[in-house]
């Protein structure tokens, strides 16, 4: 069964860029999964919805400290062809696993052997609404995504999105607000899925576009939507997937957070944002000896982010496009100096990280225009470049041989969050 989509080429140039050949691209990518779930439900009713990625503009590492973000979605997502079911059987075939994902939604309580799972993101997801006092019923979903895993694009919270959006159209009207579905999101990832998480990759996923987060009271963060055209700076979002296993990086990405809140604890509060900026310089010496070194750069480098999100809010809101590139460059040689998340010291031999960030400033340097820096939590996986247009393609040919062309992704940035296409 063929739906016809041509109707819908001004929504998706709205969610993957203005190009005639992404349309068909998109077009016959929802086809396909359009194909799938007519082949095994025999379903004539279907809505389509569709959940961003998100990358992070600047604020690396500070959520945790309660901090400050800047971020944006990107016009790479999870999609779902969805039609409602009868019964209170939540059932969704996701690409790339033979079984699907079920849910009984007579039973919302948590299940510890589902820990890990999309089967325990369903369930908390849809315990939430209940919880919260929104309606929820059973469905039947296929659902794919071109976010890579481990890509620090947030594959996880964008399928989290999805699935409470799905929940929210078909049940509620679309009348859930954005930021409570991020929150919804998060519970489930913290409380069924096992894995604490900040709140700023689903607030991003669902909220859309450029947004500012300020995490000082973590439970009701300030979200300012930040008005910009990337596309009319000429400049493309470029990630490199520098490659690197994540499984052993666990304590790495853990004593991040932890030292910051050393830092914290010695001046008698509980996380950064708590902490004077001249109260911190002022007992520097004491600090050394107390607590080393590095947890002293890692607070230094939180103080400077939280000031670089404002000063890049700022130069975006102005149109000044060439100081927010300085200003990301200045984020990414913290994260470096500073933050020191580029590579482990378990493996200094392996710097895939370090290795991009170089060779990327070596191609910034020749062509005098762009920026890069480390993407996400680092220690391995992506880095973040911007690029003028023109110049992506002898980017890619300068660093293809060393990661892979097929590793370097052109994005751009997406202006809206998880939506309802049909």
């Amino acid at each position: 069964m063929k739906v016809p989509l041509n109707h819908l080429e001004r929504d998706f140039e709205k969610l993957y860029g203005h190009k005639h050949a992404i349309f068909e691209q998109q077009k016959q990518r929802y086809q396909n999964l359009i194909q799938k779930h007519v082949r095994r439900f025999k379903e004539q009713s279907m809505h389509l919805f569709s959940s961003p990625g998100r990358t992070e503009l600047s604020g690396n590492h500070t959520d945790h400290n309660h901090g400050k973000v800047l971020a944006a979605s990107v016009n790479l997502d999870s999609i779902a062809v969805v039609s409602k079911n009868e019964s209170p059987q939540v059932i969704i075939y996701s690409e790339g696993y033979d079984a699907p994902f079920e849910v009984n939604l007579n039973h919302l309580q948590k299940i510890k052997a589902e820990e890990g799972t999309t089967t325990a993101l369903i369930r908390g997801i849809a315990n939430r609404l209940h919880d919260l006092g929104y309606r929820i019923g059973g469905f039947k979903a296929h659902i794919t995504s071109d976010i890579l895993p481990g890509s620090g694009l947030s594959s996880s919270a964008s399928i989290e999105v999805l699935i409470a959006t799905i929940f929210n159209h078909l049940f509620n009207g679309g009348q859930i607000a954005p930021e409570t579905i991020a929150q919804i999101g998060q519970f489930a990832e913290n409380a069924y899925f096992g894995k604490p998480c900040g709140l700023m990759d689903q607030m991003t996923c669902a909220v859309g576009g450029i947004i500012a987060i300020d995490f000082k009271e973590v439970q009701n963060p300030v979200i300012n939507k930040v008005h910009f055209d990337f596309e009319s700076s000429d400049f493309s979002l470029v990630i490199v997937n520098t490659g690197g296993s994540h499984a052993d990086l666990t304590e790495d990405y853990a004593s991040v957070p932890e030292e910051m809140k050393l830092v914290a604890q010695k001046l008698g509060a509980q996380v950064l944002r708590q902490v004077s900026w001249d109260e911190f310089l002022d007992k520097i010496p004491q600090l050394r000896s107390q607590i080393g070194d590095r947890a002293i750069l890692r607070a230094l480098h939180f103080f400077q982010e939280n000031q670089r999100v404002d000063a890049q809010v700022a130069a975006l809101q102005a149109g000044n496009f060439e100081k927010f590139l300085q200003l990301m460059q200045e984020s990414g040689d913290s994260s470096f100096k500073w933050l020191q998340n580029i590579y482990t010291t378990k493996n200094v031999s392996e710097q895939g990280v370090t290795l991009a960030l170089a060779l990327s400033e070596v191609f910034i340097a020749k062509i005098g225009q762009g920026a890069c820096r480390v993407h996400g939590g680092g220690f391995a996986g992506t880095i973040q470049v911007f690029l003028p247009k023109t110049q992506v393609q002898a980017y890619k040919a300068f660093l293809g041989p060393v990661f892979g062309e097929q590793n370097i992704r052109e994005l751009s940035i997406r202006p809206s969050g998880a939506v309802q296409v049909l």
